[in-house]
């Protein structure tokens, strides 16, 4: 089962509105969703250059009212009564359960949180601007100096850089100055009794309280953001319980306190399970020969650095990119008009911490800038912008009315999409880069095409 940290798998757990601002003292961290198989589910950049929430805040086109205090508190507390057999069937102690529960009450201002988030779009470059932002950098050397013997020491048993460890603190909860301030019990009920995704949120609730059942920490102290990630790292209980550990030593894996050593600790650790290899990249900024075959930017093609060589893959210094990294595969976050990079298995080890490219890339690219690296070279597409979700359909149903078949009208632009975009670009001799750009949509937009959306397929997934 793939656990995963859980900051905004709603639209912004401990970021809010803030997840794609570019304040240096917030969080930062792309949209995610709750998924079947874990904890979430996220949207990726890849081949789309777009940061944006999987969950619409809209059911049917119109904007979903949260219900009023008084009615909420009713149900709410008859779910408490039914939820309360099932926490105990689960192994919960009643002295537990109640503890937990005291003073809870039906939290509106997470209802419409979760039911009003923003239709917002972000393209990659603007996310790993605030990711790597001059602040950010600055901070992070300035939390590394700080913490550089807890995070040697981190390093030293886990085998992950140190770096990389305060690059995702530095995103999860700005160095820790913004871990969330509600009530992750209050939160996670609310959200489990609201029935859109109680399974989920249920689950996790269950979690919560076997974590408070632990003696790692109390009720009052068990804050998080409005969905229910907790600490410096924000993590989901579930991914505490299968990740946190007790560095101190003092009995307690508190990713809550004021002193991030557990917190980082557990980062370490969840990233170290997750296949990380010891001194290597993530991946390495490359360039791409002139007449490269846009279709070999894919993750299923994996070659050694010197066979990317021959197809005349060099890094940016025009040298091969070293063997002894391992074989990657080549990544196009914004389409061939965009950055390329060389991606390893460290990148799919910090993906498992959130599966947005972006945020594995904000990841990756802010450790290499804390560690003294440059800035990206390539350059980004900046003239265009990120589709709306409205747009991204339209897109989708025009491309399946001129006879390539996206499969589904969602608004997510997946792998099915994509090779969608790329057998279309090749049919007119287009760069098949597979992006999803305003360009392309306005291409589509003056080809007479026939059929209508009600003809459109809307089975299988994208």
């Amino acid at each position: 089962m793939r656990l995963r940290f859980l900051t905004v798998f709603l639209c912004a757990c401990v970021m809010g509105q803030s997840a794609m601002a570019s304040a240096p003292d917030q969080s930062l961290r792309p949209v995610a969703h709750p998924s079947a198989d874990s904890a979430v589910q996220l949207t990726s950049a890849t081949s789309t250059g777009v940061v944006r929430p999987n969950l619409r805040p809209t059911d049917g086109g119109k904007t979903i009212p949260a219900p009023t205090p008084a009615a909420g508190n009713l149900g709410f507390q008859r779910w408490i009564e039914g939820f309360r057999k099932r926490a105990l069937s689960a192994g919960i102690q009643p002295k537990v359960f109640d503890r937990a529960f005291r003073n809870v009450q039906y939290n509106t201002s997470v209802i419409q949180k979760d039911r009003n988030q923003s239709e917002f779009t972000k393209t990659i470059w603007d996310y790993l601007d605030s990711a790597a932002s001059d602040a950010r950098i600055k901070n992070g050397k300035a939390a590394l100096r700080k913490q550089r013997k807890k995070l040697e020491a981190i390093e030293r048993r886990y085998g992950v850089d140190k770096e990389v460890v305060v690059a995702v603190w530095g995103l999860e909860s700005a160095y820790g100055t913004y871990r969330g301030d509600t009530p992750v019990i209050e939160a996670l009920a609310t959200l489990a009794y609201d029935g859109r995704r109680g399974k989920f949120f249920e689950a996790q609730l269950i979690a919560a309280l076997k974590i408070l059942q632990s003696g790692d920490t109390t009720p009052n102290k068990m804050k998080g953001s409005w969905a229910g990630a907790m600490g410096h790292t924000q993590f989901i209980p579930t991914s505490y319980l299968a990740f946190a550990v007790d560095f101190t030593g003092d009995g307690k894996r508190d990713i809550w306190a004021n002193d991030p050593t557990d917190a980082l600790a557990s980062t370490a650790a969840y990233l170290a399970k997750s296949g990380w290899q010891t001194g290597k990249p993530w991946g390495v900024e490359v360039r791409l020969p002139r007449g490269f075959n846009y279709q070999m930017a894919n993750r299923k093609i994996i070659k050694a650095p010197s066979d990317w060589a021959v197809l005349g893959v060099k890094d940016m210094n025009g040298e091969s990119v070293p063997n002894s990294y391992g074989n990657g595969s080549i990544l196009l976050p914004a389409g061939g008009n965009g950055a390329a990079f060389m991606i390893f298995k460290n990148f799919s080890a910090i993906e498992r911490y959130n599966t947005a490219d972006a945020y594995v890339i904000g990841v990756g690219h802010l450790s290499d800038r804390i560690k003294g690296g440059p800035a990206i070279q390539g350059k980004w597409p900046r003239g265009d912008r990120a589709l709306t979700q409205k747009e991204r359909k339209e897109l989708q149903r025009r491309l399946t009315r001129a006879g390539f078949d996206t499969q589904k009208i969602d608004g997510k632009i997946g792998p099915l999409t994509i090779n969608a975009v790329r057998d279309y670009q090749k049919a007119h001799g287009i760069t098949q880069d597979g992006y999803a750009s305003l360009t392309l949509l306005n291409r589509l937009r003056k080809q007479r095409t026939g059929g209508s959306a009600s003809s459109i397929g809307t089975q299988g997934r994208d």
